[in-house]
């Protein structure tokens, strides 16, 4: 009983952590550090919103626990930071926009597929094997990306050192992303010798799932929302 005690405060501290950090968006204070501040300042903006992106950081704790070696963790985070790379600069240098709340709904059903996919949904519901990790890892990682894009191009970059600002913001990404990872890869590597792993595993990954569920249906909502209001 207290192994299952301990399993669930874990799997709810995994979840609910991301959830809890509530400065995922772009806010002015922000704004003012871009503008007073140089290069390095978006280095620290890109670290920061992405330790505080819970959408990105519960795709990660999904994928986590496919992986079993340093040798593939280090394989799939590069892939996935190869994926966002291409879409955060290319998106941003070429002015590619859309709405952040379709894109971030997007990011939504990646967590609720890792969730499904971590839980043999595609062989329980569909009977057939689930798509190649690595490549669907890439192909998130380019909408992930996209959705950091979207948020990097709400800030006045200006146009002087453009492109720079851009690499900065993404090295800052990649920065926070090392920091978010680690206690998380250190829970769940710990947490695999236990014997009651298999409960663990499953409670995560079921939350993954509510929790993808629940951040689509926000996301959803807002953009409906956001065109009513300008309608009117």
């Amino acid at each position: 009983m207290k192994q299952l005690k301990a399993s669930l405060f874990t799997a709810a501290f995994l979840l609910l952590l991301p959830l809890a950090l509530q400065a995922h968006g772009i806010g002015s204070s922000d704004q003012h550090i871009l503008s007073e501040g140089g290069l390095l300042a978006y280095v620290y903006v890109g670290a920061k919103h992405m330790v505080t992106g819970y959408d990105h950081l519960l795709f990660l704790v999904g994928v986590l626990f496919f992986l079993r070696n340093f040798g593939d963790i280090v394989r799939f985070i590069t892939v996935f930071t190869l994926g966002h790379s291409i879409t955060l600069i290319g998106a941003t240098y070429l002015g590619i926009r859309a709405d952040e709340h379709l894109v971030d709904g997007l990011i939504a059903v990646s967590v609720i597929y890792k969730g499904f996919e971590n839980l043999g949904g595609f062989e329980r519901v569909f009977h057939t094997k689930s798509p190649n990790l690595l490549g669907m890892v890439f192909v998130f990682g380019l909408i992930h990306g996209f959705g950091l894009s979207t948020r990097l191009q709400s800030f006045a970059l200006g146009m002087e050192q453009f492109l720079a600002k851009i690499v900065c913001f993404n090295i800052g990404v990649e920065v926070g992303q090392i920091v978010a990872l680690i206690p998380i890869v250190f829970i769940i590597s710990k947490w695999r010798d236990r014997e009651n792993y298999a409960t663990f595993y499953t409670v995560v990954n079921w939350g993954l799932v509510v929790a993808g569920i629940a951040l689509l249906i926000f996301q959803v909502y807002d953009h409906f929302h956001m065109v009513w209001y300008h309608s009117s």
